[in-house]
């Protein structure tokens, strides 16, 4: 399925939940946050992957050169290592198109992509 078929669908509040539960762990999202074991967010929605000043991406990351937006996060998010071969970011993926889409407009409430 693609994003843009279930993003007026999207539940801003249940993508919180998933960010804290999946992704909190290795990542932070406030303007000026650190990085933990993954790289800040914020800014992420057109970015190109791997562009994190200071943070230590994978070749496989820095050399993918994709810009971030709603349906790249979408495939991503699902296998990240099948979107990313060689990525280290060891997270299995979100299955379901609607948890992937929540956790996305979620991410642009709070990453600055609506500023």
């Amino acid at each position: 399925p693609e994003l843009l078929k279930v993003t007026n669908m999207a539940n801003i509040a249940k993508g919180e939940k998933l960010f804290k539960s999946k992704c909190a762990q290795c990542h932070t999202y406030e303007l000026g946050g650190g990085d933990k074991q993954g790289p800040n967010l914020y800014g992420l929605f057109g970015r190109t992957s791997g562009t994190v000043e200071g943070y230590r991406y994978s070749s496989a990351n820095r050399d993918a050169g994709i810009l971030w937006g709603d349906q790249t996060l979408f495939d991503y998010l699902e296998k990240p290592k099948k979107y990313i071969p060689k990525t280290k970011m060891n997270f299995a993926g979100l299955r379901k198109a609607q948890d992937r889409t929540d956790l996305i407009e979620f991410l642009k409430t709070v990453t600055g992509a609506e500023e």
